[in-house]
Parts: C-alpha cells; sequence; structure tokens
C-alpha cells in the first residue's frame, strides 16, 4: 500500500463500520440472531484475510491470553447486543451517537484500571460527551423509545471500552487479527444457544444484510484497517475511525428518512469532536494497539 491507498482503505472501512447500524436495521431478526451471524461471517472473512493476505505469524496463547480472549469476546457479545437493541429501539442515528460516548468511558476507566492521571482536557472530553447525550435525548422519559434506545447505546459504548482495555492489555503480544477471530469465535459459540432455535425463522434477506455485516462491516473493515497501519500513523488512523458516526448517521438520514432535529446534531457535533479529541490525545499509541481497539465495532 501507498500511503494514498492506505488512506483510501481507512475511509472505506469507516464507512463500512458506519454502515453496521443500517445493516443492523436491515435484517428483519432478533439482536442475537444478528450478532450470531456477524460473528460467524466474520470468522470466514478473517480466517481468509489470515490465510492468503496477512503475513503475520500467529502467535501461540497461553492460558492468560485464552483467559483475555475468553473475557475480551464475551465483552464483544454485550456491545454488540446491546448497540442492535438500541438500532431496533430508537433508529441508526441515535444508536450511533450513544455508542460514540465510549472515549469518555475509557477516559475515566484508564484513570480507574491502569492508575494513569485524568488530565484537563480529558475533562473537558467527559463534559463535551455529557453535554452531547443530554442534546441528544429528546426527552428523559424512560417509556420513551429514543430515551430507553440511548441507555443500551450507552451501554454498548461502555462494553466496547471495556473490551478496549482488554484488548490494550494483550495488544503487544496476540496479532490483533488473530484476536479478532477468537474473539468472534466466543460470541458466535455464546449466541448458539439463544440463536440455534430461531435460525430456520430468518428470511434469506435477513441473512444477506447479516452476511454483508460480517464479512464487509467486520471482516473486511478491520482487515482493511490493520493493512493500512503498515504505512499509516496511528493517530491518522484513530482520527479517521472517528468519522465513523458522521457516515453512520448520513446514511440512516438517506435511506431511512431518520431526520435528525436541531439539538440533535448540535449534540452529535459536540460527541464527534469529542472523539476527536480522544483520537489525538492518544496519537502516540503503537499501531498494535490502535488496530486492537478501534475494528471491534
Amino acid at each position: 500500500m501507498t500511503p494514498r491507498t492506505a488512506l483510501g482503505a481507512l475511509h472505506i472501512g469507516a464507512l463500512m463500520f458506519g454502515l453496521t447500524g443500517v445493516f443492523g436495521k436491515l435484517a428483519a431478526a432478533s439482536p442475537a440472531i444478528i450478532v450470531f451471524g456477524r460473528a460467524a461471517f466474520a470468522v470466514l472473512a478473517l480466517a481468509f484475510f489470515a490465510r492468503f493476505a496477512s503475513n503475520t505469524r500467529w502467535q501461540t496463547l497461553d492460558a492468560v491470553d485464552w483467559r483475555r480472549l475468553l473475557l475480551s469476546g464475551l465483552l464483544l457479545t454485550g456491545h454488540w447486543v446491546s448497540f442492535f437493541i438500541a438500532v431496533k429501539v430508537a433508529g441508526v442515528a441515535i444508536a450511533t451517537l450513544g455508542f460514540a460516548s465510549f472515549p469518555a468511558f475509557t477516559v475515566i476507566l484508564e484513570g480507574l484500571i491502569f492508575r494513569e492521571r485524568i488530565r484537563a482536557n480529558e475533562i473537558l472530553l467527559v463534559v463535551l460527551v455529557s453535554i452531547g447525550l443530554v442534546l441528544v435525548t429528546p426527552d428523559f422519559d424512560l417509556a420513551s423509545g429514543a430515551t430507553t434506545g440511548l441507555l443500551w447505546a450507552v451501554a454498548s459504548g461502555l462494553l466496547f471500552s471495556l473490551l478496549s482495555l482488554t484488548n490494550r492489555a494483550s495488544s503487544g503480544r496476540i496479532p490483533p487479527v488473530q484476536a479478532a477471530l477468537c474473539q468472534n469465535v466466543v460470541v458466535a459459540i455464546c449466541l448458539l444457544p439463544v440463536a440455534m432455535p430461531q435460525l430456520s425463522e430468518v428470511r434469506a434477506i435477513d441473512w444477506l444484510w447479516i452476511g454483508l455485516l460480517g464479512v464487509f462491516c467486520t471482516g473486511v473493515a478491520h482487515s482493511l484497517f490493520v493493512a493500512s497501519l503498515a504505512v499509516i500513523k496511528a493517530r491518522t488512523a484513530s482520527v479517521v475511525f472517528a468519522l465513523e458516526p458522521v457516515y453512520g448517521i448520513t446514511l440512516a438520514w438517506l435511506l431511512f428518512d431518520e431526520n435528525p432535529t436541531l439539538r440533535m446534531l448540535i449534540g452529535g457535533a459536540l460527541i464527534i469532536v469529542a472523539i476527536v479529541v480522544s483520537s489525538r490525545l492518544s496519537g502516540g499509541s503503537s499501531h498494535k494497539t490502535v488496530a486492537a481497539q478501534a475494528p471491534s465495532h
């Protein structure tokens, strides 16, 4: 890859991540079925990439690696299920913006778990995200689908943050594609007992959306992200990845006529600014750390 093609690959990957909520809404299946199918298709796509397109040697895993992968797989399961519940309840735009709160959780949790000092600009990040979420919420009635969906989306962001920190702890040892493939295997195994009784009821068109979600929004997007990091700085990759909510909300507006209010646009802008700020703050992260964190959505 040249720097130009790598940057293009990053944007294509961010666009595919942005399609996650869109395909989830198009598929008329339960969140459990969607996540099970996504994980199964992702395993196939990641295995293909690892076999034919990646030169990275896989590591022999010891007991602590397997425990971390099991934990991260369980967190990924919860993250995806809660995100698709939010999509079904509140729509793509609110679900995407609620999930985008994860940088604020990461700042707080890094301070608690890794004993890292929280700086003043990181406090500003948390404040921006908090204000943004208040503005995104049409009202604070728990009987409202928008409020309930936003809460599910924020829970998804919290789980994604925990997942990112778990991946951070093991990113120096386990190659990102190997970690992602193992995590998706865990997701598929966890949801198989729930999904099995419903598989015969899934329509063919829904399998198409779920397949696209697993292959392109997970396997291909992850692979593009990892491949581009060979020539693109981690800081640039993080900022491009921060465009995912922009792509997702724009596509939801075009496809589902989810017209955001001015208040929601202002709240979304604050959250996206916070993501970019967070990306800048973590710009010194290694390529492995960025690759391990970003493509799990």
